[in-house]
């Protein structure tokens, strides 16, 4: 990503951000609420259009060659709205030949992903239905379908029970032992330093730090630094009237 502005009215949301993926890693984005994350995620997938700036994904550029950039990636949007009057079968599949595969092999992953995801025995319930954490699940398995290179993830594991975190945390893993790149926000400290080996911290639409885990924990915990460089809460206001004696 080179220079990546967005402005909503007089708010500027993200701050002409520069930032370097390495192929092959796992990339934790993470800053508190309002910090531009999703703004610059959904810029870098094409989902929302720069004031300025241009991203490329394994060289190609995002915005001149659509087209030939976005099969490169899968992407699990937070909060975007979905097909949710179609089954987690139908609309998996449906993802599936939007993407250009055939019928087979398309029934095929979809079997795959529902079984991985522990969703097979809700594959037939209408996704508008779902829980949040099943949504968030068949919403990862539409990213995973076509097998992309890229896989962008706005807090995947958000409302998520812990034995399908325990799941989706092995299909990553080995996504990224393949070679795949996964970039991935959360607000989950603990997390990010358990899966990511980089890590960028975003705060008023800029980047406050990028580099390896190490590197931006500088001998610290990530949490630690984090709020070093976004700053603590403001006001410790003494909440007198909620003690209970």
């Amino acid at each position: 990503m080179r220079g990546l502005t967005k402005r909503f009215g007089a708010t500027l949301a993200v701050d002409g951000i520069d930032l370097d993926i390495p192929a092959g890693s796992f990339y934790g984005v993470v800053g508190p609420n309002g910090a531009g994350k999703t703004t610059t995620l959904s810029m870098a997938t094409g989902l929302l259009e720069p004031d300025a700036g241009t991203v490329a994904v394994l060289g190609v550029d995002l915005w001149r060659e659509p087209a030939r950039a976005k099969p490169l990636l899968g992407v699990l949007p937070d909060g975007l709205h979905t097909f949710d009057r179609l089954t987690g079968a139908e609309l998996i599949s449906y993802a599936a030949r939007l993407r250009g595969l055939d019928r087979a092999t398309a029934r095929a992953r979809r079997d795959d992903l529902l079984a991985a995801l522990d969703l097979a025995a809700d594959s037939q319930t209408l996704v508008k239905d779902y829980s949040a954490g099943m949504t968030k699940k068949v919403g990862l398995a539409c990213a995973l379908v076509h097998a992309p290179s890229v896989l962008v993830l706005d807090e995947p594991f958000e409302a998520v029970d812990p034995v399908s975190a325990g799941a989706i945390r092995r299909i990553l893993g080995s996504f990224v032992e393949s070679g795949g790149t996964v970039v991935m926000s959360s607000h989950v400290m603990a997390l990010v330093e358990r899966l990511c080996d980089r890590v960028a911290v975003v705060g008023g639409g800029r980047v406050l730090a990028a580099g390896t885990l190490d590197d931006v924990r500088g001998g610290a915990d990530l949490e630690q630094r984090f709020v070093e460089l976004v700053g603590d809460v403001r006001e410790h206001r003494d909440l007198a009237w909620l003690r209970q004696s």
